[in-house]
């Protein structure tokens, strides 16, 4: 089948990013990341899209001090690139309606909650204070609310008895690391569509 070309918007270390290198290695994820965006000069994850080769571009804290022009050079690279979709993957910007408009109900993010409950930068150490026993993934679509896009993929995950919040932070890492590539392949197959009632229906 056609890959599909994604555009890769980080902020860290990029582990989803390396998620995503490894299925489409293995052949289990028919994309082709097409540009990888970081907005900080110190992500690890610009390491990672260099050693597989990908194209990078490299943004600062000077490039967001105008938020909607930093999200008109993201747009202008991710045409050029050919992107057809956004895939977030510990992005820690929030992005305007330049890039949402641009890329309507193509913007992929990955919350490590169960949205719409602890949303937020701190969505596990939220969770975890709460005193939950089941917390979780969510992966949906960016909109103008931040964490309130329409869902398309939810993955709980159980808070063990001898947790501590590092071990549930790297079981929920583990499970980001296998339902993103089942997303990004469910929309590389066509199955996946914001209906007119605002949900997400998947074929």
């Amino acid at each position: 089948m056609k890959k599909l070309p994604i555009g890769v918007l980080l902020s860290g270390s990029g582990t989803n990013l390396q998620a995503l290198i490894d299925r489409i290695a293995d052949g289990s994820l028919a994309a082709d990341i097409v540009l990888v965006i970081s907005s900080r000069p110190d992500a690890y994850g610009i390491e990672r899209a260099k050693a597989a080769g990908l194209d990078v571009l490299v943004l600062n804290r000077e490039a967001y001090v105008d938020v909607e022009a930093a999200d008109r050079r993201i747009v202008d690279a991710l045409k050029q690139a050919g992107a057809e979709y956004v895939v977030m993957a510990g992005y820690m910007r929030m992005v305007t309606s330049v890039l949402l408009n641009a890329y309507e109900n193509r913007v992929v993010n990955l919350h490590p909650a169960l949205l719409p409950s602890f949303r937020g930068a701190h969505g596990i150490q939220d969770a975890w204070d709460a005193g939950v026993k089941v917390t979780g993934v969510t992966v949906h679509f960016a909109n103008a609310e931040y964490d309130k896009g329409p869902i398309i993929a939810q993955r709980p995950v159980v808070v063990r008895e001898d947790d501590t919040v590092d071990t549930l932070e790297a079981r929920i890492h583990n499970v980001e690391h296998e339902l993103y590539p089942q997303v990004i392949q469910l929309i590389a197959e066509g199955r996946v569509s914001v209906g007119d009632d605002g949900k997400v229906h998947i074929a």
